[in-house]
């Protein structure tokens, strides 16, 4: 008998992953990436140097479960055609909606181009097949393609990118962000980055417990948020019992620098089931 060898983690990857690989394994892996991220940024807050074993458990862990790449993978597994395909169906839908795409001059249809900065983007052609009239800039903070641009969103000049787009992605970004602080960053940037008001938006997508099932976030809660930081809902898009809400938000004029009404987490629903998901913004 062959001696038994040391098995791998099952979402190790020794290659990438088939688009056909199990849903459960792909949910359970992003799942449990999203948990360790938050534990190792309330650990590293905390800056105790008791809290060194965990660390090196959670890194571990992380390993095991493939590291960023395998997060990664598994996400471009999620967004495959199998799954339901990829948010970017949404977003044209809408843009068409609105009246961009084709448009009639002088008796002949023509183009309308549209300037798209598509943040954490797993894939370059997500857009392709609109690029007669959407420009795309794809970026990510650990790019894997050469298409895509490695960059830090919230790094991003934004003295370079001050009015630069006419829409933002911001598809599953949010809730990869550990702090509560960034993610009411990003909005904000996004809203600097954005070209004037009435005719540039903001498309987010966020996992549907995120706003329906957190104690410190509901759909109430999330509008009077981004009203303040300077948006208006044009479109959104969920069901009961979904896993992902699509929402596009106008930029309208400049934002509430006060911010005080977002700066704490506030019990909005109880029960232990529920988790703790939010956005906090201070204004800047």
């Amino acid at each position: 008998m062959a001696p038994n060898k040391r098995k791998k983690p099952v979402t190790a990857l020794a290659h990438k992953p088939s688009a056909t690989a199990s849903a459960n394994i792909t949910r359970q892996t992003i799942r449990r990436y999203h948990v360790l991220l938050k534990e190792k940024a309330r650990l590293l807050k905390g800056g105790s140097s008791s809290v060194s074993t965990r660390l090196d458990d959670i890194e571990r862990e992380m390993k095991e479960l493939g590291g960023l790449e395998g997060y990664q993978e598994m996400s471009v597994i999620g967004q495959s055609k199998e799954r339901g395909g990829g948010s970017e169906k949404a977003l044209v839908e809408w843009l068409k909606e609105l009246g961009h795409g084709m448009t009639q001059s002088n008796g002949s249809m023509q183009h309308e181009t549209v300037d798209l900065l598509e943040v954490g983007a797993l894939h370059p052609g997500n857009y392709a097949r609109w690029s007669k009239w959407i420009h795309s800039m794809p970026i990510d903070l650990h790019s894997r393609h050469p298409d895509i641009k490695e960059q830090d969103f919230l790094k991003l000049d934004p003295v370079e990118n001050d009015g630069k787009w006419d829409v933002i992605s911001l598809s599953l970004v949010l809730n990869f962000a550990s702090m509560p602080f960034d993610r009411g960053k990003m909005l904000s940037l996004a809203h600097g980055c954005l070209k004037g008001t009435g005719s540039s938006y903001l498309f987010l997508v966020l996992p549907l417990p995120c706003v329906m099932n957190s104690r410190f976030l509901t759909p109430e809660h999330l509008n009077s948020l981004m009203n303040a930081i300077g948006f208006d809902l044009v479109k959104e898009k969920w069901r009961p019992g979904g896993k992902v809400a699509y929402w596009l938000w106008r930029k309208k004029g400049r934002p509430d620098r006060k911010g005080g009404a977002f700066t704490k987490k506030r019990v909005l629903h109880e029960g232990s089931s529920r988790n703790n998901f939010t956005i906090l913004w201070d204004g800047s």
